[in-house]
């Protein structure tokens, strides 16, 4: 019999798999830039740029899917129903995957040559493409096994996932470095070493995936069906299919509205560079050096970009994402007993914890930011120091997309999943206008980018915030959740600008780890403060009243 798990439990597993995953993606990718470079970084980061959309499209919307239709029918006890939403999830999730993967296969050349402008990249679109058919089928169980309130399975399935794809694609693109003369000798002679060395990379994320979907296959050989066998019968296949349709169909078209941005960049960045290039090269060679003279410009900044400082810009939102996988059935659940003020108080829990994580790491990067790009990019410090001109413009962006991700997962569960459809595309809207206007002038470039980024996350944060309120006719009352947070945050950027600032003459790496640890205590110094005088404003009003109400009522 299976296990239901409480939504902080579930989160609280969720968030450590998350931080494991993404520690270990940052061991993946920060020696894999040291030795590709930006240039083999815009390589890499073109298959990425490709893969997200389709994983948007198919993986999170299937997972959400399942986990909802799972959910419900688990609520009302209707196990054999369960049983047949994973059979048709999983039939249909393995022809939509194979779908998908044959598209990346064919449409690998002419995307390459036509939308990304990067001819080289093709070896790494190839390799890439499997992962879309492991991606679905992996959807369909972690979806199964949250739908049941169990998050232990994803969990699991994502820390494994990130432990090959460290070992596998790092040790696949040494091995291309290696054994040029095995290689190179497969492919056309102008084909860069770099190109394939990415290549050998991308295989690795690649079979990551697979390793995803193999433990799901040998948990259910093991396991085997522990539901219980329950009297209700399942409705068709068919009608399964369209209930999955209509959860899937929203919940995906926002997610492909949201990692947009990165296709966005992909499609503008290097071809607003290279005019660039053309109209203003003598502003350029006085900011980038002789860098900007070189043919492969665009790439290298684009690598920087995507493959630096989003990198790192990911990390926290990579993280809190995972509080919006509990946060949905939780919503649902409160939705359907139409308990408004326990949805709001739900918003505020959510929206709290987020931004504890997202502000002040955000602040500490503000203050840390050349440091932190030249520690862990030591090998490139020229594709460093303008990663972290773009990490600074990009922050503001990161703690508004932490918010947002759980506050999407509200409205979804709430029935409210088309709602934030329309908001992202008003958010990929700013975004398109402004890499357009900004990364073409020489004065932004690779910060117009970052800038246009946190512009459309903002906007998206206002408009996912003020549906909410519309949805729930009544105020969220946020400012009293968020304000000590927010003075907490800001004394912790200040002490890890100010700890920098004094113990720079220690050295790079002494410095930022000092100025860590002392923003650090600070933040949690202050918010503890802060919430500790709260919570004694709070607790004295009722005891007062208490006294006032006792000694007022007469003797008997």
């Amino acid at each position: 019999m299976f296990r239901k798990q409480s939504f902080w439990k579930g989160s609280a597993l969720l968030l450590a798999s998350a931080m494991i995953a993404k520690l270990l993606g940052a061991c993946f990718k920060i020696p894999l830039t040291n030795v590709l470079g930006g240039t083999g970084m815009g390589y890499f980061s073109t298959a990425y740029g490709l893969l997200l959309p389709v994983y948007a499209l198919s993986v999170t919307g299937l997972s959400a899917a399942v986990a909802q239709t799972v959910s419900r029918a688990a609520a009302l006890e209707h196990w054999a129903e369960v049983r047949r939403i994973r059979d048709t999830a999983r039939l249909a999730c393995g022809v939509l995957g194979l779908f998908l993967s044959l598209c990346m296969f064919l449409l690998a050349e002419p995307f390459a040559a036509l939308v990304a402008a990067q001819p080289y990249a093709l070896f790494s679109l190839l390799a890439i493409a499997p992962a879309a058919l492991f991606g679905c089928l992996t959807a369909v169980e972690r979806g199964y096994w949250e739908g049941l309130q169990n998050m232990t399975p994803t969990a699991v399935s994502q820390a494994l996932e990130a432990v090959a794809k460290l070992g596998l694609g790092l040790a696949l693109c040494q091995w291309v470095l290696a054994h040029p003369e095995i290689v190179c000798r497969r492919v056309p002679a102008d084909v860069p070493l770099s190109a394939l060395a990415a290549a050998g990379a991308v295989l690795g994320v690649t079979l990551s995936t697979a390793m995803g979907w193999l433990y799901f296959l040998l948990r259910g050989l093991r396991s085997g069906n522990r539901l219980p066998r329950g009297n209700a019968p399942a409705a068709p296949m068919g009608q399964i299919f369209r209930r999955l349709l209509y959860v899937m169909i929203p919940v995906a078209l926002g997610s492909l509205v949201t990692n947009l941005t990165s296709l966005l960049d992909l499609v503008t960045m290097m071809r607003c560079l290279g005019r660039a290039q053309m109209l203003h090269s003598g502003e350029l060679l006085r900011r980038f050096g002789t860098a900007a003279s070189a043919p492969d410009f665009p790439a290298f900044v684009y690598g920087s970009f995507t493959g630096m400082a989003i990198t790192v810009f990911n990390l926290v939102p990579s993280v809190t994402n995972m509080l919006g996988k509990s946060a949905l059935p939780c919503a649902a659940a409160l939705w359907a007993k139409q308990d408004r003020e326990g949805v709001a108080a739900h918003i505020r829990s959510v929206t709290g914890a987020a931004a504890a994580m997202a502000l002040p790491a955000a602040g500490g990067l503000w203050a840390l930011a050349e440091p932190v790009m030249h520690i862990l990019y030591a090998d490139r410090p020229e594709e460093a120091a303008i990663a972290a001109e773009a990490l600074r413009t990009l922050l503001p962006g990161m703690v508004c997309l932490c918010l947002t991700f759980p506050l999407c997962s509200i409205l979804q569960g709430v029935g409210k999943a088309a709602v934030p459809v329309v908001c992202m595309l008003a958010g990929v809207g700013v975004k398109l206008l402004g890499n357009l206007v900004l990364i073409p002038r020489p004065a932004f470039c690779i910060t117009g980018a970052g800038i246009a980024t946190s512009l459309c996350y903002l906007v998206l944060l206002g408009l996912i915030l003020w549906q909410l309120r519309r949805c729930l006719e009544k105020p969220l009352h946020l400012l009293r959740t968020l304000l000590p947070i927010v003075l907490a945050a800001g004394c912790c950027t200040a002490a890890a600008w100010f700890c920098r600032e004094q113990t720079a003459a220690l050295g790079m790496l002494p410095s930022a780890a000092a100025a860590a640890a002392g923003g650090c205590l600070v933040y949690l110094a202050v918010l503890y403060l802060l919430v500790l005088r709260r919570r004694k404003q709070t607790v004295s009003i009722p005891l007062n009243k208490g006294k006032q109400t006792a000694e007022s009522a007469p003797e008997r």
